[in-house]
Parts: structure tokens; sequence; C-alpha cells
């Protein structure tokens, strides 16, 4: 007797299979058949709505008490489709303990990149001042909360490193080396420091968002090609991640990369209360759909946002629609219809599709985010 059984989902690459949840974790998954399989409850997607391994947002800000950037871990998670998230930098070692409490009411699977500055973002300079940097005090914050700080973030542009340069960069490196190599994730911005400075020190598995922003401080060139010392970061197993957020996408240079194949590995929101309440982020289906019209199919925007993921921020039980697997799940729909989108340069492009979540399982736990729309199919 399962927990779920979940039958005819249909999945991006055309299939449609039955899927078994008990305790929280996938037991199967079978291409449909008629099963005499039994469960608690049975959900019947008569193959008209999509599913996936549940979506994952590498890039938030959900500490509810920041002072600059904050919002609630659901409205930006399970109310959105996304099953995971992961604050990027909001709290550093002086408050990712009241953060961590703080998450453990959430719905949604919550992480943290612990911020170097030992404030964290509590204003826009944090890494002006180097004594803000306590490498012990990083390193006893990310002991006292293991499986919850996953990563370490440097936002390295010149609005927060004041006339640092690219040092608090190099001490970023130097913790993240006494800290098992945790993964690092950069902010990248206007400069200084140069991007080409920040690129060479970058290796295997560390991040670069805010990828596709349009300062000049860009991965692309005055010509429109790829940086030499981008080029060498990706060669080394450097990864570039969205990060949208109020100011760090633009379209053109999204597709003129992407033109390139200049790929993310990770799609990611930046969202927080003001840009999700009045965009240009809004969620990260909204942000996902943007791609659609700027040269990526529905199976690598999907992929962004569960097994690369997953992959980047080393998260081994999620991301996969397999046995053994967290039973994190997203059910959505993609509406062929017109639909105005804009980046943070202002420009709007009108894509022809979009992505609308429906429901998550979090851990085999089914939450709804249209419960009108599928009230007939969850008749639970």
């Amino acid at each position: 007797m399962h927990d779920f059984i979940i039958k005819r989902a249909a999945l991006v690459d055309g299939r449609q299979v039955d899927i078994a949840i008990n305790d929280g974790k996938i037991v199967s998954v079978n291409e449909t058949q008629s099963s005499s399989e039994l469960a608690k409850k049975i959900i019947d997607l008569a193959g008209k709505y999509y599913l996936s391994a549940g979506w994952i947002d590498s890039h938030v800000h959900c500490y509810p008490a920041s002072p600059i950037y904050h919002d609630e871990a659901d409205l930006v998670g399970v109310a959105s489709g996304v099953t995971t998230v992961v604050d990027a930098g909001s709290t550093g070692s002086n408050d990712v303990d009241d953060f961590y409490r703080l998450t453990r009411a959430a719905k949604t699977h919550v992480y943290a990149f612990l911020n170097i500055a030992k404030t964290g973002i509590v204003t826009q300079n944090e890494l002006a001042d180097m004594t803000q940097i306590d490498k012990q005090a990083v390193s006893e914050a990310i002991a006292r909360n293991p499986g919850f700080i996953i990563g370490i973030k440097a936002r390295m542009s010149s609005s927060v490193v004041g006339k640092n340069g690219i040092k608090p960069l190099v001490r970023a490196k130097e913790i993240q080396q006494e800290n098992n190599q945790l993964p690092l994730m950069v902010h990248i911005g206007n400069n200084p420091p140069d991007l080409d400075e920040i690129a060479d020190l970058l290796t295997q598995g560390d991040i670069i968002t805010h990828c596709y922003n349009g300062k000049p401080n860009r991965i692309l060139t005055p010509a429109g090609t790829l940086r030499e010392s981008i080029q060498r970061a990706l060669k080394r197993g450097v990864r570039l991640d969205v990060g949208h957020g109020s100011a760090s996408f633009s379209f053109d240079v999204a597709e003129l990369a992407i033109k390139q194949g200049i790929y993310p590995h990770t799609i990611s929101s930046d969202i927080y209360c003001r840009n999700r309440l009045n965009g240009p982020v809004h969620s990260l289906a909204t942000v996902m759909s943007k791609f659609f019209s700027i040269g990526l199919s529905l199976e690598q925007v999907i992929r962004c946002v569960t097994e690369n993921a997953a992959q980047a921020l080393r998260l081994t039980h999620k991301g996969v629609l397999g046995v053994g697997y967290d039973a994190d799940l997203t059910i959505f729909e993609l509406k062929q219809q017109p639909q105005v989108f804009s980046d943070s340069e202002g420009k709007s492009v009108t894509g022809e599709q979009y992505l609308v979540p429906l429901a998550a399982f979090v851990a085999g736990d089914l939450v709804l985010t249209d419960e009108g729309k599928l009230k007939d199919v969850f008749s639970l």
C-alpha cells in the first residue's frame, strides 16, 4: 500500500509515467500501464499536466528579518511550485542561526549560502570593510548548521566591496578551502573588480550568478563575444547561474549568449518581496518562461531547475525522477498564449508560451498552488 500514486503524468520528454511515493521517497517510476497497485491516495493527471522533479530555485532572499532583501520561504517556494529554495547570502555568521530557526516551520525545503560578511546583507556594502570577514566565525557557523548551510556567497561588485577590489574574493576562496570546498556563489555586477579578475580566481564547482546582466562588466565583450576569462573558467568547471533579480538580467545579453551556445547551468530568480510583487521577477516560473523566447526548449529549462540545480548544490537526493530520490515533485502546465515579459533593463518581449505551476509535492506531501484549477484532479 503506497502513500500516493500519480498516474498518467506527462514528462517533458514526451513519455507518460505512473509514480508511486512512500515515506517521502519515490519508490517506482513506470511507463503508464493498467496497474493493480494500491495507494492511500491516487491522482490521475490523465496526460493533461506535466510533472517534473521538484523545482529548485538556487538564488532567493527569504530571511524574513533582513532589512533589505526579505520574503517568506513559502511565498517564493511552494506557493509558486518550487519545492526547494536556497537563500543566497542574506545572512552571515551573526544571524544564520536565527534564519535556520525561522525556516523550520516552512513547507518548502530551505537552504542557505552563507554570506562571508558576518552581518550578511544589512547594508549594500557589506564587504567594504575587510573586518566584516571573520573566517573563524564562518567556519563555526557552518559547523553549527550542517545540512542547512550548503555553500558560501561573495558579492563582488563595486557598490559592495568599495575600495577592497578583489580582496574579499581571495578571502572567500581561503574560507572555501578550509570548509570542505563548499560551493561558492559569486555575484557579479559593476566593476571594480573587473570580471576577468573574478573569473580567473574561480575553480570547478564555483557559481557565477547574474550571468546575463547588462552592465559593462558582463560576460560578453563589447563585440558580443564571450570574454576569454569566462571561456577559461567554464573549461575549469565554473557554472553560470541566471540570478535574474531587479537589476541583473538582460534579454539582449542572454539571447546573444545563448545563440553562441553559452547556456545557463541553472535558472534562478533572485526573488524577494519587492520584485516578486512588482516585477520584473514575479516567480521562478516567470523567469523560466522568459527563456522560451530566447532559445531554450522546455526540456532544457526544466533541467536547469531540477537535475542541474541539484548537482550544482550537491543535493544528491533531489532533482531526479528516480527510485530512491526525494518525493519532491512539481506539477505544471505550459500555456500556449502570448505573454509579455520584462527584463531588468526595461525591455519587454512577447512570448508565445509560459509555465503555470499547479501543485507541488514536498517530501511526499501535496501542496496545491491553484486548487480551483485542479480540484477535480485532486479530490483527496
